[in-house]
């Protein structure tokens, strides 16, 4: 990941997590995060890179300078030249954001579906009763960041998270293997939904041998695990994408 997308990233995060762990998470020294910080402040933007960069986040990072050039031109009657555009978008990494090919798994490697046991009883009586996990995406630029969460529904703490390049298996073993040594839960139940990384193996064995019951929402209800997606869509929307407003 690049030193300026870093800063950023740490700087709209900061607004959720703490520096210091945010540095943690990513592996970086805070004197280096500084230094960083120091080289790639602030600076003046003209309109027209506002503009592109606006447009830019507004879709998602999927639009080339060609598409954002033609949008330029048409919508807001600003004749410039496409390696004008380029050259912003280059300056700002804010290149387009390719899609990649999802990963097929092959049946058998990730099947463990364990019933729907929070059925969305939200509420807890006591710390480590109850936690839900997620992933989400984060894209910045042209990196795609993604955020495992684990959340204590007694009080809607964050108890653990890991940032990754990558949506693997090792995002949510780390998030769990943390979550677990931060709190040593007694009797907890976890619920997650039934991505992959949640059916696999190895998340489930680890689950069991820390003592821990699993739970998950039925596939393609996003209302079984509410609370920590209403979570992570709020801090896309209010910290992480605040810049695109």
């Amino acid at each position: 990941m690049e030193p300026r997308v870093i800063v950023q990233v740490v700087e709209e995060l900061s607004a959720t997590f703490k520096i210091i762990d945010i540095l943690g998470v990513l592996g970086i020294p805070k004197s280096t995060y500084y230094r960083w910080k120091k080289k790639y402040k602030k600076v003046e933007l003209t309109s027209l890179e506002e503009l592109v960069i606006k447009l830019c986040k507004k879709n998602f990072y999927h639009y080339g300078h060609r598409k954002i050039k033609s949008i330029l031109n048409r919508k807001y009657g600003i004749n410039v030249n496409r390696k004008t555009v380029q050259k912003i978008m280059q300056k700002f990494e804010i290149q387009c954001q390719v899609k990649k090919k999802r990963q097929k798994y092959i049946c058998g490697e990730s099947n463990i579906i364990v019933p729907n046991t929070l059925n969305r009883n939200f509420k807890a009586s006591r710390l480590n009763e109850k936690w839900v996990t997620d992933i989400t995406y984060l894209p910045y630029g042209s990196t795609m960041l993604y955020l495992s969460t684990i959340m204590d529904l007694y009080n809607n703490e964050i108890v653990a998270y890991k940032i990754g390049t990558s949506q693997d298996i090792n995002l949510v073993l780390d998030t769990l293997r943390e979550a677990v040594e931060l709190r040593k839960p007694v009797g907890l139940l976890l619920h997650s939904d039934q991505g992959s990384v949640y059916t696999s193996h190895a998340y489930q064995n680890l689950a069991k041998e820390k003592g821990i019951t699993t739970s998950m929402s039925r596939k393609g209800n996003c209302h079984d695990n509410a609370v920590i997606e209403s979570f992570h869509s709020s801090l896309k929307s209010e910290g992480f994408n605040a810049q695109s407003r």
